[in-house]
């Protein structure tokens, strides 16, 4: 009986150089980054069925080189369940669609954010969205779009504009205690907000509430009812 040859032992030229692709790092963010960015963490988690939602951690886009990376502050990838991760390898898993940056004090200088759209553009996102609570009413919503490879920033009026990724509609609209916060809305006016899981829970047990005090103030019409037929 003959036995296979054992594999050959490959040789290399040279000793690998590992690379290390950090999956955190230590950046200051305000109380009020932190809430809005949650709230908005915690409604797009509510597609984690279809899509693989990240927050804060580092995307990566260069296999070779690790400084080519971003945080956005919310970014999803369509097409696959949501599981834990410690950053983002686009070479793994594949460019986000969607990207959102909540704007700071550090992005507030045009250079800056001018250097982090080249960044979003080299990256590959379909969508990225800038809001920045700080700005003027009607100033706070910008949203880029990919068209032909290039990234171009849309039209947005009255701080309403669609999310072309999720088939929904980003809004500003006060929420968490803040003025203006960033939301999506199934409808483009706002009235129908995607809610975080406690939102939806809270709303269903104030309609219960309703429903409630709506059938023993029936009972008790009816009752009273009974009484002035009887009496």
């Amino acid at each position: 009986m003959q036995h296979a040859a054992p594999a050959r032992r490959l040789r290399h030229v040279r000793a690998p150089s590992p690379l290390h692709f950090p999956e955190e790092a230590v950046v200051p963010e305000t109380k009020r980054h932190l809430e809005i960015r949650t709230l908005l963490y915690l409604v797009l988690k509510t597609f984690a069925e279809r899509a693989a939602i990240g927050s804060d951690q580092f995307v990566y886009w260069s296999a070779s080189d690790p400084s080519r990376c971003l945080a956005p502050d919310a970014f999803v990838r369509l097409g696959t369940p949501d599981t834990p991760f410690g950053s983002w390898k686009i070479w793994e898993r594949g460019a986000p669609e969607l990207a959102v940056e909540i704007m700071s004090e550090h992005d507030a200088a045009p250079q800056t954010w001018d250097e982090k759209l080249a960044k979003y553009h080299e990256l590959g996102v379909l969508e990225l969205v800038a809001f920045d609570p700080d700005a003027a009413p009607g100033e706070r919503l910008r949203v880029w779009d990919r068209i032909e490879g290039d990234l171009v920033e849309r039209v947005v009026e009255e701080e309403r504009s669609p999310c072309t990724v999720l088939e929904l509609h980003w809004v500003v609209v006060p929420a968490a205690g803040h003025p203006a916060a960033l939301r999506l809305a199934r409808t483009p006016d706002g009235a129908d907000l995607v809610l975080t899981p406690e939102e939806a829970a809270r709303r269903s047990a104030e309609a219960e509430k309703a429903a409630r005090a709506t059938a023993e103030r029936r009972i008790v019409e009816l009752e009273a009812e009974l009484r002035r037929r009887g009496g």
